[in-house]
Parts: structure tokens; sequence; C-alpha cells
């Protein structure tokens, strides 16, 4: 049975197919006994799956029909790459079909004579990204001179497509093996060897041969997304390796996934597994749209793509313990072929700073969704009746939003709109073509969806409809001093009397509750219950006597949280939601509707556009520049993590690990941010300075601590990630 994490970087139910079709390839013939026998080799040869790859014609996918392929992209392409990345297939599959990839994005008469031949496996080839071959200008093309090393399969290839120095540009040509002396190196990975290539004399070059019309930049990014989905299924083999020793390995009486240092570890392998497919992904689409930013894309994945294959291999080996470093378990050639594959990117300290410039020039890619069909009428249909709310007055406007049920449109009529994920997503964008605002409901947000899934049809008119107009300040009554991710440790006691309840208690780190007008509140009702049960939801009048709430100074001097202490708080039986006891069962509805995930981040923390900001003008170093780019690389990711969870549930898949994966990693962006301005302004950024942004990075690098606590802390996340995406086994209790 494939788990989340294994689905793929392929989307589409087509792409999925695909790689369960590859993986059941790998099943019949990439078994131990052919990868050992890659290792054990003197020399690399073909393996004798060769033919089999292109009689199924893995080989051939992106090849255009007219040359004896099928038509498709990069981005099959990855698909495939990524599925046989997972068994370490030795031979020349993948230096192969990145230089048919090079052949198709060029026009370049050769490729007409060369790709059939590689989409049916009777040529190999190998590409050189290294250092170039020199070459002069002849009448009749270029003759080229030198060498060049790191070339990936060159023993095993009939034909190179190598970099030479062509007019004082980087452009690569082709040339036959027998042209050149090509010598097997000692290499890092032993399954798939590199060469040193090297002329023996001048090799004139026809013009037909020269690539002129591929930039080093576009053969490059070809090169990051084919290596990078290779690298997608290193990361994805290590991480399942590892989550599956943690669940069978018992040490101290307990399986080591149990034990939080291993569980958080196989849960940041998952998130670099998520982060490295959504790069990837994107930059197979740009290419194969031909986007204006597909190189920007392409950079992106060449940042993320590798190193994350790096970390999961090396933490897989950890987590592995001293089984992991035996020659015999497979652990160490998963881990030799992720720094290979970074390696022959040439790193990612280059590839940051690229991504940088792109972001510094304002040149970065805007995250598209494409819709399926359907998408059109129902647009139509939203646009008519959104230009009538548009015409009207900003009162009005919040009246018609929250009793049509824009405001929460995936909720039920009326309050809703019982709107699909197709429909919210579009009556998001054209709120926004309208020019619309929603209402900002904060907490009430969170306290609408379990009112109207489980209240009386008297609570939904008292409070549901002027919350969602906008009328209603909500708060949430749910952490206590011993109680905070662990909400069923709650110790608030609601007691029966005539007509209601009576509360005692305390709750801390509560919202604004000192502006609310009401709050949702769980209480234990029944002491002797087990501890998830006993508790009931309540709905709680702010005004009501016995209430005292005494705002928190914050790290930041402000107060915007809170403890409120509820004496004798008496509750009405009506304002019960659900039935006493249900508590637990209704607050987690507060967190999971059939919402579909837009938009992210708090307008209230650091951006990448506040640090594009920051440094602009500013004399950045090496460094810097390289942290710069991580940032962009990031702030990228994080929106194709999320539209990458709009798209699964419009396929109906769960997406609940997917977006705890871009919660984790959008808690800690806006505070890196802050850490990283406050160290570039030195001096400026502990006293305040004229001239520089002094008080607000001050300010905002205290602030940004939050970001990792509120809402479920980041250890909480990884706990959660690490138990649903990867099926770790639950704390002890």
């Amino acid at each position: 049975m494939t788990t989340a994490h294994e689905l793929g970087l392929g989307l589409t139910g087509e792409h999925t197919a695909l790689a369960d079709s590859v993986r059941g390839f790998a099943a019949r013939h990439l078994g131990a006994d052919v990868l050992r026998a890659a290792v054990d080799a003197d020399r690399e040869s073909l393996p004798p799956f060769w033919g089999a790859l292109g009689a199924q014609g893995l080989l051939g996918l992106h090849v255009p029909e007219e040359h004896g392929g099928a038509g498709a992209g990069l981005l099959e392409l990855a698909v495939v790459l990524e599925a046989l990345g997972r068994a370490a297939q030795p031979g020349p599959l993948l230096p192969t079909t990145l230089a048919s990839a090079l052949l198709v994005a060029s026009t370049a008469k050769v490729r007409g004579d060369l790709l059939p031949g590689l989409a049916d496996g009777s040529t190999t080839a190998a590409v050189g990204l290294a250092e170039p071959l020199t070459a002069t200008a002849g009448p009749d093309g270029v003759t080229v001179t030198g060498s060049t090393t790191g070339v990936l399969g060159g023993a095993v290839a009939d034909v190179l497509v190598l970099p030479a120095r062509i007019d004082d540009g980087l452009r690569w040509v082709v040339l036959d093996r027998a042209d050149l002396d090509v010598r097997e190196r000692d290499s890092l990975d032993v399954i798939r060897r590199s060469a040193l290539v090297a002329t023996r004399e001048p090799v004139p070059v026809p013009e037909d041969r020269v690539l002129r019309d591929l930039s080093a930049e576009r053969v490059r990014s070809i090169a990051a997304v084919v290596l990078g989905a290779e690298a997608v299924g290193v990361a994805s083999w290590c991480t399942t390796t590892a989550a599956e020793y943690a669940k069978v390995r018992v040490q101290f009486g307990r399986p080591i996934g149990q034990f939080q240092g291993v569980k958080h570890k196989c849960a940041a392998m998952g998130v670099e597994l998520e982060r490295a497919r959504a790069s990837v992904w994107d930059a197979a689409r740009a290419l194969d749209a031909g986007d204006d930013t597909a190189d920007f894309a392409a950079a992106v994945a060449a940042v993320v793509a590798p190193d994350a294959a790096v970390r999961c291999g090396a933490d897989c080996v950890q987590v592995l313990g001293g089984i992991g470093f035996t020659w015999e378990h497979d652990a160490h050639l998963y881990y030799r072929r992720a720094l290979t594959l970074r390696g022959l990117l040439g790193g990612s300290a280059q590839w940051s700073a690229e991504v940088a410039r792109h972001a510094l020039r304002g040149d970065a890619r805007r995250v598209r969704i494409d819709l399926p069909d359907g998408a059109e009428a129902i647009r139509e249909a939203v646009r008519g009746e959104l230009a009538a709310i548009a015409a009207l007055g900003p009162d009005e406007q919040l009246v018609a939003l929250g009793d049509g049920g824009w405001v929460q449109p995936h909720l039920p009529r009326p309050h809703g709109r019982g709107a699909d994920p197709l429909e919210q997503v579009v009556i998001s964008e054209e709120l926004k073509h309208a020019g619309i605002p929603l209402p900002e409901l904060l907490m009430g947000g969170w306290a609408v969806p379990p009112i109207v899934a489980f209240g009386t049809e008297e609570q939904k008119q008292r409070v549901v409809v002027p919350t969602l107009r906008g009328e209603v300040v909500w708060c949430q009554l749910f952490s206590e001093p011993g109680a905070g991710s662990d909400l069923a440790s709650l110790t608030t006691r609601a007691t029966r009397v005539e007509g209601g309840w009576k509360v005692n208690g305390q709750k801390i780190w509560t919202t604004v509750a000192q502006f609310s007008d009401w709050a949702m509140l769980i209480a234990r009702t029944d002491p002797d219950a087990p501890k998830h049960e006993g508790i009931t939801y309540f709905i709680l009048d702010m005004s009501t006597p016995g209430i005292t709430v005494r705002p928190l100074r914050e790290a930041t001097g402000s107060q915007l949280f809170n403890e409120v202490f509820l004496d004798d708080v008496f509750i009405p039986d009506n304002c019960v939601v659900g039935e006493p006891g249900q508590g637990w069962t209704v607050a987690r509805a507060t967190l999971s509707s059939e919402r579909v995930a837009l938009g992210r981040g708090n307008a209230s923390y650091p951006t990448l556009a506040d640090l594009l900001e920051f440094v602009d003008g500013r004399d950045l170093d090496a460094t810097a520049l390289h942290r710069v780019g991580e940032f962009a690389c990031e702030n990228h990711v994080l929106d194709l993590l999320g539209a990458r969870t709009v798209l699964k549930q419009l396929s109906g898949v769960d997406v609940s690990t997917t977006s705890s994966v871009g919660k984790l990693l959008s808690m800690r962006f806006g505070q890196q941010i802050a850490e990283f301005c406050v160290a570039q302004l030195g001096v400026a950024g502990v006293v305040a300075v004229a001239g520089e942004p002094s008080d607000r990075w001050m300010d905002q690098v205290v602030a940004c601590r939050a970001m990792t606590i509120y809402g479920g802390t980041t250890e909480v996340q990884l706990n959660v990630i690490g138990e649903r995406m990867l099926g770790l086994p639950r704390d002890a209790a």
C-alpha cells in the first residue's frame, strides 16, 4: 500500500497511474541482485533491464511522437525519474534522458538523427555540466579541444553532449564516443559512475551538432529538473526506509519512532521530501509551458531538491544506526547518490545566488492553479452575483456577504454556499477580481463551523449570522496553564445547576479576550469520564458576571494575550453546542472543516517583500546573497505547497499532512527573516540608529518568536507530521 508521502510529485490521475506503473517496473527488474551487481562491477556497463526501459517507452516519454517518443513533457519524465530514483537504478537512464531533453529543447538538425535511438534505447548518451571544452570557429562549424570531468555515464555513452566555450559564450556540442578519450573515474556513486572525457586531437563539430539556440542557463535549468527529479526519488526512499525502521526497531522497551528525537528527525525528512517534490513539479511545469520564469523555477528546484536528498540520506543513516553504516545496507548507496546529484549540479550556493538575483530583479514566478473543466461555468455565475454586491456601500456589502454565504462558502446553506473545493477557489478569485473585501473574522472564523455543524437553529441565528456579517468579535477559551497543546488535560469545571451550568477555572493565552463579545469555551463536565470524554463545548457571552480578563504583557511589550478567570460563571443550557460530554468532538470541528486552504501567513509578520525592500541598495556579501536566495526559494515553495494542497483537494485527496507541512514551514519563515535582518543591521539591529529601520526590526525579531508557538508549537507539528504522514507510533501514554 502506498502511503501519503509516497504518492509522488505528479498530482493528476494520469501521473499517479504512471508512477504506479514505473514502481511496478522497478519491482520486476531492479531487485537487490541487480543493484549489488552494479556495485561490485569493475566497470560500468548497460544494466540487464536497459532493453525493457526502451520497450516500455520510459526513455522517450518526453520525446515528440515524430521522433519516436510519446510526446509528453518534462513533468512526465520527472514522474518516471522520481519513481525509478527510489530504486537507485544503475545504468545511463538519467544522462540519456537528459541528453534527449536538451535535444528536444533545441532546433539543431542533429535532433532528428539522434532522438529516435535515444527514445528506444538503441543509443545511449551522456551530458557534461562541468568545465567546458575550448572551441575555435571554422567555416562549417567549430573545432573543439580539451577535457571535462564528471560526465555521468560517459563510459557507456554512444554520444556525448558537452559544454564548449564558443565566441565567449557557453554552448553544448554533440560528439561521438569514437572521437573522444573516455576514462571512467573513481566516483562517490558506486552504482553509476562518472568519467573524464578528453579530445585526443582537435575534433571538428559540424554546425548542425552545435546547440546554439540553448543558453547555458536553459541547459542548467533542464538539468536541474532531470537531476532534481531523481533526487526526489532518493529522498523518498530514505524517508520511507527510516520511518519503517523506526516503527519496528525496539530500544528500552519501545519502538524508536516513539522517541521524540527520532520522530522529529523522520518528520523533518518528510518535510524535506514535500519541499523537493513541490519545487521540481513546478520547474517541470514551467519548462513544459515555456514560461518566462522557468529558469527561476528551475533554480529553486536546484537549491531545494538536491539538498533535501542529501539531508534525507544523512538522516536515514542516522536513524538506522549501526546497520545503516554497513556496506551491505543500501542506505549509504542512496546517500552517495544524493551527494553526487548535488555535486554534478554545482552545489546549492551558486543556485541560491541566482535565485536571489531573480528575486531582486522582480522576475520571480507567480504560482497559478490550473482549474479543471467546469470552472468557467461556475465563474460566470459567481461573477454575476458578486457584481450586485460590489455596487453596494461598505455596510450593505458586509450584510450581503454574510447573508449570502460568501464569507465561509464551504459551509452548508444558508450560512455558506455548500461550495465544493472548485467553487471555493473560484469564489476566492472572483472576490479579489471584484475588489470586495471580506470581513476579518479573527477567531470568529473558528467559532462558526462547529456551531453550524452541532448548534441549534436559535444559536445559529443568535451568533452565526452576526459573526458572518463581521459584527461580533470572538475569543477562544481553550488553553489553560496546565493544558496548552494537550487540551484534553483541561481542569476548568462546569457543574450542572438549574437551567444551566456554573463554570469555574482559568484560561490563558486568550487572544483579544479584552475586546471580545463571545467566546468558545470547553470545560470538563464529567470528571470521572476518560480524558477525552466528559468535556462540553459552550458559547459564552463575555459580558456575563464572574468573568475577569487580565491582559498579559508579552515579550514585545504589547497586550494581545490575556488570562481569563471564571468564578461561578453561569452559562444557560441554550449555550451548550452539541450534547453535554461531546465537547471534544465539537472542538475538533473548529479546525477540521472542509475549507480549501487558500492563502498563507500572517500580514503582521515579515514577508519576502519586506526582506527584498530591506536588502534593496545594500551591499550584500556572498553569504548574505546566498541566504536571500534561500528565503526566496522558501517563499516560492510555500506558495507551491499551498497550490498543491488545493489541487489535491480538487481531486478529493486527503490534504491533512500536506497542509501540516505548509504550516510548519510558514511558522518559521517570518521568524528567520527577522533574525537575518537584525543580524545584517549589526549595531543598528539592537540600538536605534538614524537612517536605519532599527525600531521595526527590533520589534519584529522579538514578536516573531510567537510564530513557532501559537496554534500548536513546532514540536507538536512535527509530531503530527511524523504520526500522520509517516505512520510513526504515537507517544507512550
